[in-house]
């Protein structure tokens, strides 16, 4: 049976990082803030941000919580961002997306001050990735898989890694995050074919694909990591599942991320440190 990698001890060594900063920071004479923007009720919006709201109290880092109406003018909308954007006790901003279509997710992807991008959802965060600038941060789901690696000493350097899904909230960004660490990388997407042969010669596999226990024993082979980046309710098993059918896989590899209490556990440790991060830069 494979070694499964949970992410709480993950988050714990972070956020044990992060409060260095944050006293710090205190140290000069100001506390790290947050804020957070939710339009609408959406279930899953509402748990985030009280996951994040808890985790900053723990963590002594002041929190300003905006919550708007789903139908929230454009105009408004776009005010609102702007107060933020130059509030100068806000360090980080976390918005809830996707937002209304009304208020136009593209330009509110970009709207936020890069410096205060923490989630690094916008083009200025992905170019300072792609380009190896340092001034942005990367989305946090794809640090995360990072972290994860690093924490239970996972090697990198020259290994293998295959990553299944292309999105820019974890695929893109965790490809070039890897080949930062000197991995080999190959992307697969819903186009690639014989996606079991490129995965079953990897040394890392990182599921991120969005499709629910898509992959099954038949896309691994022993020694190899695996981290499951997806998370869907399957309403048969009444539970949270990955891209991954970890009741085979458990069995065939050598590690394995399981969901949930992986991946997701750690991205609201990375988020509260980019936080932290940029707050320290303005010292």
């Amino acid at each position: 049976m494979a070694n499964i990698l949970y992410g709480k001890a993950v988050s714990d060594s972070i956020s044990a990082r992060t409060r260095k900063i944050v006293e710090t920071v205190k140290e000069q004479g100001r506390e790290v803030g947050l804020a957070i923007i939710r339009v609408g009720e959406n279930a899953d919006d509402i748990s985030y941000e009280k996951a994040a709201v808890r985790r900053c109290q723990q963590l002594d880092i002041k929190v300003k919580t905006i919550n708007l109406d789903k139908n929230v003018s454009y105009d408004d909308f776009y005010r609102i961002l702007d107060s933020v954007n130059n509030d100068a006790d806000i360090d980080g901003i976390l918005m809830m997306r996707p937002l209304p279509e009304n208020l136009a997710n593209e330009k509110a992807r970009n709207y936020l001050c890069p410096a205060k991008d923490i989630d690094g959802g916008s083009d200025a965060a992905l170019s300072s990735l792609f380009c190896g600038t340092g001034t942005g941060f990367a989305p946090c789901t794809a640090q995360a898989v990072i972290e994860m690696l690093k924490f239970y000493n996972i090697p990198l350097v020259g290994k293998k890694a295959v990553v299944i899904g292309r999105s820019l909230v974890v695929g893109k960004p965790v490809s070039m995050l890897l080949l930062n660490e000197n991995c080999t990388v190959t992307i697969c997407h819903s186009k690639s074919e014989n996606i079991p042969s490129l995965t079953r010669e990897a040394d890392i596999v990182v599921a991120c694909s969005g499709q629910m226990e898509s992959l099954n024993r038949d896309y691994f082979k022993a020694g190899q990591t695996v981290i499951d980046v997806g998370i869907i309710y399957n309403e048969k098993k009444g539970k949270l599942c990955g891209d991954v059918l970890f009741e085979e896989v458990v069995d065939v590899v050598e590690n394995i991320s399981p969901v949930p209490k992986g991946v997701g556990s750690v991205t609201i440790a990375v988020l509260l440190n980019n936080l932290a991060i940029s707050a320290a830069r303005k010292l």
